[in-house]
Parts: structure tokens; C-alpha cells; sequence
């Protein structure tokens, strides 16, 4: 997509409306792309998992735009796992390396998270001190982004990443992982998930949001509603993307 179809789309305070999940999966794409571009070095991209980004990593994997990344540059990472074995298809990272990261990235810029730990807590920690090695510091600086860009998904509870309403995770101020022992949502698994300052610690966050299903929420969080997915924000840019359906008729 063309950078100037995204200036013209309906937008406010970084919401974006496109007319289908195809165009947002194309955007997305774009947005990434630029951001690896922007990095000299080496680029970190945030993953997100379930069923919403799997068209835009579709694309990233495909002839045309995998010719367009530079692949022994770019770090991934995830920001929330399912506390699942690396074979189980719910896991989240695997989904992404069967659709892009195994045929594209080397193995050595790949990041999952270690599930084969013995519990949350300690995966949490073993992931943390993983992004702590890439960074260069244990403390988080607001001039040196973590991250490129985090991608990231909305429940139709308003939770994101792995961090639910209601949750203590969301107050966690020091640590970057933690561990969360229940999940109110399908499947009803422990996860590990990044926290809203290590999200925070990037460049642009990205919200991929499509469907009817997700008009409800969506429509709370616009009207200020208290929710994770309103409480995540970047400390660069934060970027909604949505269709028509998720935004309903008062886009």
C-alpha cells in the first residue's frame, strides 16, 4: 500500500480505518519493512500471536516482500506465549516460524520463549534476562527503544498481549516478562507475557484489529475505557490499525 493511503484513511489519536483485514495485513507489512529500514544495526520486531497476524506473516514470507528485509539483520521476539511445548500448535512462536521465520530468519535471530522451563515465572525470567542480553542494560532507557516495533492483537475482553483486565501484571513497573499462571481466555493455558513497559520500549506499537467480534471492545477503548489494550501505548508512536467491521458505523 502506498504511504498517501494511509494519510488519507479515517483516523484519530493514531486509529486507523481500512477497508478489510487484507489491507491492514498489507499495511502492516509496509509499516515493518520501514522500520527495519530506519535501523542500520540490528532491528528487533516484536511478535504477537493468535489468528490475527497469520495473513501479515503470510506476507512477510512471500517472494515479494521477503526480498525486501534484510534477514540477517532482523531480531524477533514474542510478546506473550502460551506455556505450551515449542510442538504444541497453540504456541505462538511456532505458529510464526511455520508460516515465515524457518524458511526467512536465521536461527540465531529467532526468540522464543522458553516453555520448557519449569513454570511461568521461570520462563519469565530466562526470556527477561534474554532481552536484557540484546539490549545492553537491565534498565530500560526511554531514549533507547527496545524495539522497532511491537506488534500486537486485542481480546474481545480488552486484553493484550497476555495481560488481562483486572490483572496485577499491568501494574508491574520493574520487571520486563512476568509469568501468568491463569488465563481467563481460550485456551485456558498459563502464558508468559511481556509487560507495558518493555512493550512500551519501542519505536511504534502496532494494534492489528479486525472483525465484527472485536467492534465492541474496540468501540470502549475509544470511548476512554480502562482496558489493557488502552493502557498499552509505545513511548514512540502507537498505531491503531482496523477494518470497517471492527470500527462499525461511527468510524
Amino acid at each position: 500500500m502506498a504511504r498517501a493511503d494511509m494519510t488519507s484513511a479515517a483516523s484519530d489519536r493514531g486509529f486507523h480505518v481500512l477497508p478489510d483485514a487484507e489491507t491492514i495485513a498489507t499495511e502492516a507489512a509496509e509499516r515493518i519493512i520501514l522500520r527495519i529500514a530506519e535501523n542500520a544495526t540490528r532491528p528487533a520486531i516484536c511478535l504477537t500471536g493468535g489468528s490475527g497476524p497469520k495473513a501479515l506473516y503470510a506476507l512477510l514470507g512471500s517472494p515479494d516482500y521477503r526480498s525486501r528485509i534484510a534477514w540477517d539483520r532482523v531480531h524477533w521476539f514474542i510478546g506473550d506465549e502460551r506455556f505450551v511445548s515449542a510442538s504444541d500448535e497453540r504456541n505462538n512462536m511456532t505458529m510464526a516460524r511455520e508460516i515465515f521465520l524457518n524458511r526467512c530468519a536465521p536461527p540465531g535471530n529467532i526468540h522464543p520463549m522458553p516453555t520448557d522451563a519449569s513454570d511461568p515465572d521461570a520462563a519469565a525470567r530466562l526470556y527477561e534476562h534474554e532481552l536484557q542480553a540484546f539490549y545492553g542494560a537491565d534498565r530500560l532507557d526511554p531514549a533507547k527503544p527496545l524495539f522497532d516495533l511491537v506488534l500486537m492483537g486485542l481480546g474481545p475482553d480488552g486484553h493484550t498481549a497476555s495481560l488481562f483486565p483486572g490483572d496485577r501484571a499491568l501494574d508491574e513497573t520493574d520487571r520486563w516478562v512476568v509469568g501468568v499462571d491463569r488465563a481467563p481466555v481460550e485456551p485456558l493455558v498459563p502464558r508468559v507475557t511481556l509487560t507495558l513497559p518493555a512493550l512500551a520500549s519501542s519505536r511504534e506499537m502496532l494494534f492489528l484489529v479486525s472483525g465484527e467480534t472485536k467492534h465492541g471492545v474496540l468501540s470502549k477503548i475509544r470511548a476512554g475505557a480502562d482496558l489493557p489494550g488502552a493502557r498499552a501505548r509505545s513511548n514512540g508512536v502507537t498505531t491503531w490499525l482496523t477494518d470497517t467491521a471492527a470500527a462499525g458505523s461511527t468510524a
